[in-house]
């Protein structure tokens, strides 16, 4: 992709498949969490409640701070694609120093008032307690991880998937190992940390990840990480994108805070089953988001090009790349639907409930997948807005509604789980509605 965006079968997976291994590196963390807490000899139900619950909140937090990741990336993109990169040299030190005061802000006053965060999705009880203890420990990495992710953005920018990859394997690789070592322990040298063990190892892969993203930031980009003043020019409309694309976020993490929120008034059991669940759920997300990574990088890249004809073969063959990674996925988990299950609880009552809803997180896949691919090509076209409206009407006026009405006829987790699947059904619908209303026509 040196002078025009290549869209081959090719071109996109080398991009992708490097996007992909990079995406899961968060969730995988959390993923690994899930598993090894669940399978505590003592109150592993409620370890995993707490994990689930501390977890979310945490990808909250993550969720809409990062979104700058998205908005660096259209920025460079479209400075490359228009040839124009030297313009915004400056802008990555600066957009990095604000969202890490940002924050340690945010950090700050989680901490002072973890508490009350945690009550609010009423949790009590060994479950509260695991679940401050788990946060403590496990937000000393939020800043960490937010500055992975603006690098990410970075190289995204630049066309390169391939350094993200790498630092997302080291982080995921070495946070299994700890999490082994340092949840059970090791006889005679160290002894079990239980619910702190798995927080402390994923702390310390986000500083390891940390580290080595700012030595590939020096040493494989043009940009240096060197606040300089006046504000580049594009400061502005950069923090324009990201403040949509958090309040969108924001919006998002209403849904994930409500699906939590109602799993856990249901009882222990339901909650663990929703964190294993919604664990797999995101799992399987950032898996297919690699491709509306690519769709992120290189429609924002085309739009500095003007190539609105390669843009629509992109959305197309995107969509369909995306559909067939989530069949597979969905085949997969289908064969091997109980033993999925095992691996996270031995609980009889934790596992009847996640496996009578597993089946409708994996019918979801491939509706995420035209979903994950068209928010990447607008969050690449730079449409934050877009995604900021779509967002808000599909958690309030999708989301809510068939929670509550589901609530109301004692569905229980059924009833999470189909406003989901409302949820994100309204928002590919819509997008790809919109996306061919505005670019059918330019692809003639």
């Amino acid at each position: 992709m040196k002078n025009k965006s290549k869209i081959s079968f090719k071109a996109i997976n080398k991009l992708a498949i490097p996007a992909i291994i990079s995406g899961i590196a968060e969730p995988l963390l959390s993923l690994t969490d899930t598993a090894i807490v669940g399978n505590i000899q003592d109150h592993s139900t409620e370890a995993l409640a707490a994990v689930g619950i501390a977890g979310s909140f945490i990808s909250a937090l993550i969720w809409i701070l990062a979104q700058t990741r998205s908005a660096i990336s259209a920025t460079v993109g479209k400075y490359l694609g228009a040839k124009k990169r030297n313009e915004i040299n400056s802008l990555p030190a600066q957009i990095i120093g604000i969202n890490l005061l940002l924050s340690v802000f945010i950090c700050i006053v989680s901490w002072v008032f973890v508490n009350e965060i945690f009550q609010l999705y009423n949790a009590d009880g060994l479950i509260l307690s695991n679940s401050i203890e788990y946060f403590k420990i496990r937000v000393i990495g939020f800043p960490l991880t937010l500055f992975v992710f603006s690098v990410f953005g970075i190289f995204g920018g630049l066309q390169n998937t391939f350094w993200p990859m790498v630092i997302s394997i080291v982080g995921a690789v070495l946070n299994i190992g700890l999490d082994f070592l340092l949840v059970f322990g090791w006889e005679g040298i160290l002894e079990p940390m239980n619910i702190a063990g798995a927080a402390w190892a994923s702390v310390i892969s986000q500083i390891v990840m940390a580290i080595l993203a700012l030595v590939l930031l020096l040493k494989k980009t043009p940009f240096k990480l060197k606040i300089s003043f006046p504000l580049n020019k594009e400061i502005k409309n950069l923090l324009s994108i990201s403040l949509n694309l958090a309040i969108r976020a924001a919006a998002l993490n209403v849904a994930l805070y409500l699906a939590n929120s109602f799993a856990t008034k249901y009882g222990n059991n339901y909650i663990a089953a929703q964190t294993i669940a919604f664990q797999i759920w995101l799992f399987f997300a950032f898996f297919i988001d690699g491709y509306s990574s690519v769709g992120n990088i290189v429609s924002g890249k085309l739009l500095g090009e003007q190539n609105f004809k390669k843009l629509w073969r992109l959305s197309v063959k995107l969509s369909k790349y995306s559909i067939v990674v989530a069949f597979i996925l969905v085949f997969i988990c289908g064969i091997f639907y109980f033993q999925i299950g095992k691996l996270f609880s031995n609980d009889q009552e934790v596992l009847a409930s996640f496996y009578s809803i597993f089946w409708i997180v994996l019918l979801m896949q491939p509706i995420n997948a035209i979903a994950f691919v068209f928010d990447g090509i607008f969050k690449g076209l730079a449409e934050a807005a877009t995604l900021r409206n779509l967002l808000i009407v599909a958690t309030f006026f999708g989301f809510l509604p068939v929670l509550l009405i589901g609530d109301f006829f004692e569905l229980k987790l059924y009833a999470v789980w189909i406003a989901f699947s409302v949820w994100m059904l309204i928002r590919a619908s819509v997008l790809v509605v919109k996306f061919r209303r505005k670019y059918l026509h330019k692809n003639m």
